[in-house]
């Protein structure tokens, strides 16, 4: 079957209230003021210890990463399901394209944190395979992650789909030379803005997630 590989936060759950709660618990801890959820919202993407380092330049903070790491995770771990859910329409869609396709989670979050998540909304065992950021491989957008689903999969490069919110996803498709979904109703465009070149399915809810995908499963492409 093809392979449709879904990032997380941003794209199957929206995430940034948990995210930056626990990012500002982890300031306040040191004294410092909260940042606003956008602001903290654009750090995310690149892994946990990225976020705490861009928060901690954004207050002029001289703390130990490590240290501050181990703050905002032990915080995040408590707050992982307060605010965070999937977006509407995610669980419906997700459940629909088990039957048709293979399916898989590309995320940079760590692997625990990801799968407490899927598990809690009942997307876990639409997944034929999750993959973390604290994986044996390297994070996005380096591909290596992408390709080794595709060869779990048995899928070319032809029949499999990314399907992102951020440019860090974007890139991973066009290193992997795979088709791509732009999901733009997430927080990747505050992480900069989306240069795209034409070529991208392009979907501003879920609702267009599904349509794309159908799109790409009868060889329409992007127009």
């Amino acid at each position: 079957m093809p392979l449709v590989v879904f990032d997380l936060d941003g794209t199957l759950v929206d995430s940034r209230r948990d995210l930056a709660d626990s990012t500002n618990d982890m300031l306040e801890s040191y004294g410092d003021a909260p940042l606003p959820v956008e602001q903290i919202a654009a750090f995310v993407g690149e892994g946990a210890r990225r976020l705490v380092e861009r928060a901690l330049v954004a207050t002029g903070r001289a703390a130990s990463v490590d240290e501050a790491l181990d703050r905002f995770r032990a915080s995040y771990d408590r707050r992982l399901l307060l605010h965070t859910r999937p977006y509407d329409g995610i669980v419906g869609l997700i459940h629909g394209l088990a039957t048709r396709v293979s399916l898989a989670v590309l995320t940079n979050k760590p692997d625990q944190p990801t799968r407490r998540l899927l598990q809690a909304f009942d997307l876990a065992a639409s997944f034929n395979w999750v993959i973390g950021g604290d994986s044996r491989f390297p994070r996005k957008p380096d591909p290596a992650a992408l390709q080794y689903l595709m060869q779990a999969a048995g899928s070319s490069t032809a029949d499999t789909l990314f399907v992102g919110d951020s440019m860090i996803d974007v890139e991973t498709a066009r290193r992997a030379r795979v088709a791509v979904c732009v999901a733009r109703y997430g927080f990747g465009h505050l992480r900069g803005e989306l240069v795209l070149s034409g070529d991208e399915y392009v979907a501003s809810s879920p609702a267009e997630i599904g349509r794309a995908i159908d799109r790409f499963l009868a060889l329409d492409p992007p127009r």
